[in-house]
């Protein structure tokens, strides 16, 4: 009986190799991978750092990332185009006038209402130059930084002039406002101030760098600033005072120069006259 010739031999194999197919054609969606051109429409350009001119997002390391829609790179690229911000930057909104600010105090408030307690908050701020100009503002608002900024605002619309001489005030003076009560004293140079921290945070920021101090009412923080201010605004100056009264200011003398001492002259010895006997 003739053997049937074997089909399977002239089949192609199923394990036999196939031709590679043909390279498949850049999708509109992602780029090149390590930092080519990556030219399509979709997403951005290289991802480590390619130019990416497309239309979706740019380098992703720091490429230049030409293109209208997202950011630019992502690690400091330069970032060149319309939509969203380069480099990153803090932005302070803060006027840069020469003057400190200095925050005393914020208090926190509640009010309850049906759906719970609304909470409010108030802030005192110092402002000053520390050349003679300082001034005292409240604000109050919902948030903190909002509660801040009025504060700010207020106390640089009421700034006003403090009469120093040097580097401490002229004279002694004892303040008041409501229960609180400060007792300011002149010092020489080298003492500091010494003082708590609502007294020296206002005279710091006037100006004063020696002073002695003594609060002897209440310690209530916004109180005792107004009246350490109150105390710094009835400080006078000796010139005002005599142009005030309508006198003369007196000229400083100038040290008179010291004579040579004269030479001493001889003195005569006078013998006494004895009587004869």
């Amino acid at each position: 009986m003739a053997e049937e010739p074997n089909q399977k031999e002239n089949a192609p194999s199923a394990e036999a190799p196939q031709a590679p197919a043909a390279a498949k054609p850049a999708t509109q969606g992602g780029g090149q991978a390590l930092g080519q051109a990556g030219q399509r429409q979709g997403a951005g350009g290289g991802r480590f750092g390619g130019p990416g001119q497309g239309q979706g997002g740019g380098g992703r390391f720091g490429g230049p990332g030409q293109r209208q829609g997202g950011g630019g790179g992502r690690f400091g690229g330069p970032g060149q185009r319309q939509g969203g911000g380069g480099q990153r930057g803090r932005w302070n909104d803060k006027p840069d006038d020469g003057f400190t600010e200095k925050v005393l105090t914020i208090n926190r408030s509640a009010k309850v209402v049906k759906g719970g307690r609304r909470f409010g908050f108030s802030a005192v701020v110092i402002v000053g130059d520390k050349k003679g100009k300082v001034g005292i503002g409240q604000g109050k608002a919902n948030q903190v930084p909002d509660c801040i900024r009025k504060a700010s605002e207020n106390a640089r619309a009421e700034l006003v002039k403090v009469v120093l001489r040097d580097t401490t005030i002229p004279h002694e003076v004892l303040s008041r406002y409501d229960g609180a009560k400060v007792l300011l004293r002149p010092a020489s140079a080298g003492t500091g101030i010494i003082a708590g921290k609502t007294v020296r945070a206002v005279c710091e920021l006037a100006g004063v760098r020696n002073m002695l101090s003594k609060s002897l009412g209440s310690n209530n923080t916004l109180n005792l600033a107004k009246a350490t201010l109150s105390g710094l605004l009835e400080l006078r100056d000796r010139n005002e005072v005599m142009k005030a009264r309508g006198k003369s200011i007196p000229e400083p003398e100038a040290p008179a120069a010291e004579e040579p001492a004269a030479a001493a002259e001889p003195v005569a010895v006078v013998e006494p006259v004895v009587a004869a006997e």
